[in-house]
């Protein structure tokens, strides 16, 4: 089944391309959302947020993406019970237009990282982890510089209960709480996740595992 998906472009995107050809080599069709306009949220299937530098990352890393015109569209799309991904200043912000719990802190080391990490998957009750098995390993590359996963006791407590922990890391690189790389939102229509799947698309650019997610 083809599907019409969503990209959102902010200045500073720089990943919106990548996440497109993705899409399109899977069959579907992928358009682009700029962050001035709002969109009719029955337009489209599914929504993707991608990875870059959103407006040179002031004040945090998705603050300044989390408070534009495309979000009005995007939140109201969520309400719908739609899919939406983010990928890591996706994941960032949607995080902080509080439509995922917790925040991405600067990595443990205060020093932007990148490399291939292993990840386990904890839970696939979502729309993007259908060809995924629970206890499955992945391989993804990462490329950031807060990628630590906070939250507080409480909320990571409700986090597992409610199965909303998506992926972690085998060797955590960036001190995030409870090893955690990608979560949902309690309903498991919103994802987020640091790593790239739209940058591990065939053997050799080192994996193919980011087949698992479409």
């Amino acid at each position: 089944m083809s599907l019409k998906v969503g990209v959102t472009r902010f200045l500073g995107t720089n990943c919106d391309q990548d996440v497109r050809q993705w899409f399109s080599l899977n069959g579907h069709k992928a358009e682009y959302l700029w962050f001035e306009d709002q969109f009719n949220s029955n337009d489209y299937d599914m929504l993707v947020i991608p990875g870059g530098f959103s407006h040179g990352d002031y004040l945090r890393c998705g603050a300044l993406a989390a408070r534009t015109n495309v979000m009005k569209s995007v939140r109201e799309f969520a309400n719908k019970g739609k899919p939406i991904l983010g990928i890591c200043n996706g994941f960032q912000i949607l995080c902080e237009a509080e439509l995922l719990p917790g925040a991405l802190l600067r990595n443990k080391d205060l020093r932007f990282i990148d490399g291939w990490q292993t990840l386990k998957v904890e839970n696939t009750t979502n729309a993007f982890s259908k060809k995924m098995s629970v206890g499955q390993t992945i391989k993804l590359p990462i490329a950031h510089g807060e990628g630590q996963f906070y939250a507080d006791s409480e909320t990571l407590k409700k986090m597992v209960d409610q199965k909303q922990i998506w992926l972690t890391y085998e060797n955590n690189p960036n001190g995030s709480m409870l090893n955690i790389s990608g979560i949902t939102n309690a309903k498991h229509n919103i994802c987020g996740l640091m790593p790239h799947p739209e940058r591990a698309l065939f053997d050799w650019m080192g994996s193919s595992d980011g087949g698992f997610f479409l």
